[in-house]
């Protein structure tokens, strides 16, 4: 059961649930929770995420984001492959808690990408 509480969270069974913020780029999984997808070399996403960094997910053919992820390490990590369960995007930007910060189809303006990483995760080192 959920109560509404200041500031316009909630409180489910106990615990409070946290609205995700989001940039409104439109793409229907910005501001969910990430899937678990998994790689063609059998990696699932979640395994990317255990050391607490946000992912840059690279699902496009061309890799279109290796500069703009690389330029924040120890913040960002950068993975490129092929989904087994393609869902469509061409990459997804994935807060360390596991939300979608950003996601873009395979056509995606990697400028886009990169505002949305500025905002999550800092100004690029480079």
């Amino acid at each position: 059961m959920s109560t509404a509480q200041p500031g316009g969270g909630a409180e489910q069974d106990g615990g409070p649930v946290v609205p995700p913020v989001c940039l409104g780029d439109g793409h229907p999984l910005t501001g969910r929770s990430a899937p678990d997808l998994q790689l063609e070399d059998g990696t699932r996403l979640g395994e990317l995420l255990r050391d607490g960094r946000g992912l840059a997910l690279d699902l496009t053919a061309d890799r279109r984001l290796p500069d703009v992820a690389l330029s924040r390490p120890g913040r960002l990590r950068h993975t490129a492959g092929t989904a087994k369960n393609d869902l469509g995007p061409g990459a997804v930007l994935v807060r360390p808690d596991g939300f979608v910060a950003w996601a873009g189809d395979r056509d995606f303006d990697p400028r886009a990408f990169e505002r949305a990483a500025d905002q999550w995760f800092g100004a690029s080192a480079n």
